[in-house]
């Protein structure tokens, strides 16, 4: 539905309801994420709890140039680079924390700036559809 609406309007297929159901499930799963993260993980809500992770899950999508298969594997790369952090402040290495705490982030920005232009989003992503 992301390229071609049109096209795939005229196969029949009702591009209207499979915005919702796809805007729903969207919902759905960043619902359960988030519960998961405010309950499961960290067990009380803070503000600022997330710290940019948004920002990572938006460079993974862009990244995996808006596949899912894509964005699941460079997830994999920057969750990779969140538990790397994690196990060398745990190794207690020579690093300061505050540099490790980075880690993630150097690891999207660098990974965003080679991606800069060749990641060309949907055609139609962002634009309302009219029959």
């Amino acid at each position: 539905m992301g390229e071609h609406p049109k096209a795939a309007d005229t196969l029949g297929v009702n591009v209207y309801m499979m915005r919702y159901i796809n805007v729903i499930l969207g919902g759905m799963i960043a619902g359960v994420g988030g519960a998961y993260f405010t309950i499961g993980s960290v067990g009380r809500f803070d503000e600022v709890m997330t710290a940019g992770k948004g920002f990572i899950g938006l460079a993974a999508m862009i990244f995996g140039n808006w596949n899912p298969i894509g964005a699941y594997m460079s997830s994999l790369i920057f969750g990779f680079a969140d538990s790397l952090q994690l196990k060398l402040q745990f190794l207690q290495v020579p690093i300061r924390s505050e540099f490790l705490l980075m880690a993630p982030y150097i690891v999207t920005m660098i990974v965003l700036t080679g991606v800069v232009g060749r990641a060309i989003p949907p055609a139609a992503d962002g634009q309302p559809y009219e029959k």
